[in-house]
C-alpha cells in the first residue's frame, strides 16, 4: 500500500499547488495511507480508489480555505476527519474540533491524531445535540447535512454570536436557501479532478433571528 501511496504523491503535489501547500504533500500522502487502510475494515468513505480521494476528499476540503473565519473552528459530523484533518494540517494556527457520534470513526480520527502530531486538533465522540462546549466556534463547517435549515438548527449552540456556518454542496441549493431567515453568501469554486459543480454556503449568525 505504501507504494500506492508513492504512485499517488505527484498527482496529490500538482493538486496542492493551486493553494500553494506543496509542504503538506507527505502528511496529506501519510494521511490517505491510513485512510485507505481503515477503510477496509471500517468502511469509512465509499470513495476505494486514491486518486479518486485526492480530488473528492483531499483538494475539496482545501478549497474552503479562504472562507474560514477566527481561530476557533468545528467540523460537525466530521466522519473520516473531512474537511476537519486537511484544514487542520493547512492552518496549524487554528484550533478544530472533530465532532462525530460514530465510535469507529472517532477511533480511525485519534490514530491519525497520534500518526499526524496534530497538536491543533480535539476528537470529540458526541451526537452534536449532546455537545455543549464552553465556548462558541467561530466557524461551524460540515459537509454532512442534508440541508441548511438542518445544519442551522442543530448547531445554532455551537456557534459564537458573531460566528458563520461553512456548509459544503454541490450544485447552487436554490430551494434551501429560500427556506433560511438568516444572511446567506454562496461561493462557487472547482476542485482540479472532480466534475460537476461545487459550493460553499457561507451563513451569517445573527442572534435573535
Amino acid at each position: 500500500m505504501k507504494d500506492s501511496i508513492a504512485r499517488i504523491q505527484p498527482q496529490l503535489r500538482e493538486g496542492l499547488q493551486q493553494f500553494a501547500l506543496n509542504a503538506l504533500t507527505d502528511p496529506l500522502s501519510e494521511y490517505l495511507f491510513l485512510l485507505n487502510k481503515w477503510n477496509l475494515a471500517y468502511n469509512l468513505t465509499a470513495i476505494r480508489d486514491l486518486e479518486s480521494m485526492i480530488g473528492k476528499h483531499i483538494l475539496d476540503s482545501l478549497a474552503i480555505l479562504p472562507w474560514l473565519k477566527g481561530n476557533h473552528i468545528i467540523d460537525v459530523g466530521t466522519g473520516a476527519g473531512l474537511p476537519g484533518i486537511p484544514l487542520a494540517l493547512a492552518r496549524p494556527e487554528f484550533n478544530f474540533v472533530l465532532l462525530d457520534s460514530n465510535g469507529k470513526k472517532t477511533r480511525f480520527l485519534q490514530e491519525v491524531k497520534r500518526q499526524l502530531n496534530l497538536k491543533n486538533v480535539e476528537i470529540v465522540q458526541f451526537r452534536v445535540e449532546n455537545y455543549h462546549p464552553t465556548q462558541g466556534f467561530d466557524t461551524v463547517l460540515s459537509r454532512a447535512f442534508s440541508s441548511l435549515q438542518q445544519m442551522v438548527q442543530w448547531t445554532q449552540h455551537l456557534i459564537a454570536d458573531d460566528g458563520i456556518w461553512l456548509a459544503m454542496k454541490g450544485r447552487n441549493p436554490d430551494i434551501e436557501l429560500n427556506e433560511m431567515q438568516k444572511n446567506c453568501i454562496v461561493k462557487h469554486y472547482t476542485v482540479a479532478g472532480v466534475e460537476g459543480e461545487r459550493c460553499c454556503v457561507i451563513i451569517e449568525n445573527q442572534p435573535g433571528t
